[in-house]
């Protein structure tokens, strides 16, 4: 393929392979950039049926215009009936390659679960389901950026291909339990599925990884997986609480929808805001010590007025208590939280 034009395309590297295809990286020449080229498997697209719908939802996916979804280029259909998709070559690294170099730190894991949030929330909005959130699925570009990959991919798969392509290994372990029974799909899906991202993120591995597809199924279905917090030291609640509700096994018990994660999200740093704000209002050592001067200059003109005026002694007792209260709350950090 090294060397070929596809289209306006031409091929320059292969950088990558996988169950969903070979991706190569190659050279527009109608608009002088570099792109990446994924061609589907054969035995994906071989049902005609299967062919259509998958067009049909990444000709939708392609208008997303989001910053958190893999923007589509164009799809080719080849001589050879093949179909591949351009797309933007990003510079990074999966999800998957990042767990694997070390446990992420709070505050990456909750970015990239926000960022993969707004991803699908804008796909959920316009009625396309991934099916097959997972950390090779999630590039995170050099920027940081999060990029969802692969919309509409796995719903060419079904039950009957998945270990002819070896799809499963690193799918099945994210399936929810209706997924896993065959049973309709809805957004909660990628609901349970992005649960068991934010899993993988803290604990370092998938919470229901086998070597063995129907293995990884049962588990899904018959067993919790392993209390994260026993894993992982210092997990804050709330992320607890959400990789928890995302993995509800009845999809009516899980988190609604990734509007609401999001919304937990943004309430958890709000939280985090007004307390960093408190620790920024307290008073550097500079101006600490001249608002002390400050006020004791203020208490001297206080005991003068006394002194000056003894007839009027009840209002001035109140003005210094008054300026002794001020003192307190203005230096007093006791109850500031650190």
């Amino acid at each position: 393929m090294i060397g070929k034009t596809i289209s306006h395309y031409k091929i320059v590297e292969k950088i990558g392979d996988g169950g969903m295809g070979v991706v190569y990286k190659a050279e527009d020449a109608k608009l002088k950039r570099t792109v990446a080229l994924k061609f589907l498997p054969p035995i994906l697209i071989r049902n005609e049926e299967a062919r259509k719908r998958f067009l049909n939802e990444a000709q939708i996916v392609s208008k997303f215009d989001h910053s958190n979804i893999c923007t589509i280029y164009d799809i080719i259909e080849t001589d050879d009936d093949q179909i591949c998709i351009a797309m933007p070559c990003y510079h990074g690294e999966t999800l998957k390659n990042k767990i694997a170099n070390g446990k992420l730190c709070i505050e990456e894991v909750t970015d990239i679960t926000r960022q993969i949030a707004e991803g699908l929330k804008k796909a959920h909005e316009n009625g396309i389901i991934h099916r097959d959130i997972k950390p090779a699925n999630i590039f995170i570009t050099n920027d940081g950026v999060v990029k969802i990959l692969d919309f509409g991919l796995a719903k060419l798969s079904d039950s009957s291909l998945i270990t002819k392509i070896g799809f499963a290994a690193g799918t099945v372990s994210y399936m929810s339990p209706e997924q896993a029974r065959g049973e309709q799909v809805d957004k909660r899906t990628d609901i349970w599925a992005l649960g068991a991202v934010i899993y993988e993120m803290l604990a370092g591995k998938s919470p229901f990884h086998s070597d063995y597809e129907q293995a990884a199924i049962y588990s899904i279905l018959n067993e919790n997986p392993v209390e994260i917090a026993l894993l992982r030291s210092g997990i804050p609640q709330y992320l607890i609480d959400l990789v928890n509700l995302c993995l509800k096994k009845n999809k009516n018990d899980r988190v609604r929808s990734a509007e609401d994660i999001l919304a937990s999200l943004s309430r958890e740093k709000s939280f985090n805001s007004k307390f960093d704000l408190r620790k920024l209002m307290t008073v550097p050592n500079r101006k600490y010590t001249i608002s002390v001067v400050v006020l004791l200059f203020a208490l001297i003109g206080v005991f003068t007025v006394l002194n000056i005026f003894p007839t009027s002694p009840q209002p001035n007792k109140k003005y210094l208590l008054g300026s002794l209260l001020f003192l307190n709350q203005t230096n007093d950090t006791s109850d500031t939280q650190n």
